[in-house]
């Protein structure tokens, strides 16, 4: 994620970021600006099409549209920035789970073994959970205190450990039923984490409406330079192009950010979260 000062206009004016959409748009507003030059070249002087009422009133049909993909192009962006506040909030919960459930854990008479094991475990599941989020099976080379088999659900396999070591203090002698009940319960608040940030990576925009969005956009940046042509004559070379950057950039963030857990210059800080959810963990239990 970009780290930025809201504030300052003149570096997002006139500083081109490696993030900027221009980088990945430029060959297309290239072509495109050919194709007006060929079509602006042609209806001027050649097909003198100038009277042709049908093709000087195509603007009308552009505007028309124009409307309508403005309204597309509004509820794309505002559906995949509801995914990317929704992963938010929900490694904001897995931090508060994870203070919490650290507090909880420092305030037990427990043997330093025990308290070790936590404060390993409980930064584990995050470090897990942002691997399998980015569809990796990599848990690390430190893995002595759980044992993982890295062909299967490795945040499920932590999760299960911290659980498993909970029922184990309480056949012990260590913790009390009631206070098994409630560590348990926030021991499954990982799990359920865990479900929300899935459910946001595996169910992305409906391919069908992607594919239009996109399809739209295209035939409708083609059709410019037919009908403005008369009206812009050759600066249509260099107005398409900038309308193919403006809608076309709108969808490529809306692309980017309904899944927020990847390594994008716009996705979520989770590398940042996790290193801060170890610091602080480590940090309540060895107090």
């Amino acid at each position: 994620m970009i780290n930025y000062n809201p504030k300052d206009w003149i570096s997002f004016i006139f500083h081109i970021h490696k993030a900027d959409t221009f980088h990945k748009l430029w060959k297309l507003m290239i072509s495109v600006a050919i194709f007006s030059t060929l079509i602006a070249y042609l209806e001027l002087n050649h097909l003198k099409l100038a009277e042709t009422t049908y093709i000087k009133n195509m603007g009308m049909m552009h505007n028309l549209l124009g409307f309508v993909i403005s309204l597309l192009l509004v509820f794309r962006t505002n559906t995949s920035y509801d995914r990317w506040w929704e992963g938010r909030r929900n490694l904001g919960t897995l931090v508060n789970v994870s203070r919490n459930f650290a507090l909880r854990i420092n305030a037990l008479n427990l043997d330093e073994e025990d308290k070790k094991f936590f404060v390993y475990a409980i930064p584990k599941y995050a470090f897990a959970l942002k691997e399998h989020l980015r569809e990796k099976q990599y848990f690390g080379k430190d893995a002595i205190l759980i044992k993982i088999d890295e062909g299967k659900h490795i945040p499920n396999q932590v999760a299960a450990s911290m659980v498993s070591r909970l029922y184990a203090l309480q056949r012990e002698g260590k913790i009390t039923g009631e206070q098994l009940i409630t560590l348990n319960n926030d021991a499954s608040q990982f799990t359920e984490v865990c479900g929300a940030c899935e459910r946001i990576k595996n169910t992305p925009i409906p391919y069908s409406y992607s594919a239009f969005i996109k399809k739209f956009i295209f035939i409708y940046v083609l059709t410019l330079p037919v009908g403005w042509v008369f009206s812009l004559g050759y600066f249509v070379v260099l107005v398409v192009p900038f309308i193919l950057y403006v809608l076309a950039s709108l969808e490529l963030i809306a692309e980017e950010i309904e899944n927020p857990f990847g390594t994008d210059a716009n996705d979520l800080p989770v590398d940042e979260i996790c290193n801060n959810i170890e610091k602080h963990v480590e940090e309540i239990i060895s107090s």
